[in-house]
């Protein structure tokens, strides 16, 4: 079965307020077995406009991946996200 990942780039416009957010996903990620590859960090911006922050989510699977995303636990935390950060977000399929 191929992994799926959440890759996610992120503006914070309110980093108290994000700390929130972080709280409030840990346990859908902890449910749904969630593993950091990349959380923020240094980046090179190559191509294209850049976002301050950049996630990259190992989930067992697919299915795993969009199950956390629409678990309640993470609509919970999706909420308080969108209230002070802009992001892109998409799942991939691992090869």
């Amino acid at each position: 079965m191929a992994k799926g990942y959440w890759i996610a780039r992120v503006d914070i416009h309110d980093p108290e307020r994000y700390k929130d957010y972080v709280s409030a996903a840990k346990v859908a990620f902890e449910k749904y077995g969630a593993n950091f590859l990349a959380r923020g960090g240094a980046y090179t911006e190559l191509e294209g406009p850049a976002r301050m922050r950049n996630v990259v989510i190992e989930f067992p699977s697919m299915q795993h991946a969009v199950d956390c995303y629409n678990s309640p636990e993470y609509q919970i935390a999706a909420k308080i996200r969108q209230e002070v950060a802009t992001a892109e977000m998409v799942v991939v399929e691992g090869i």
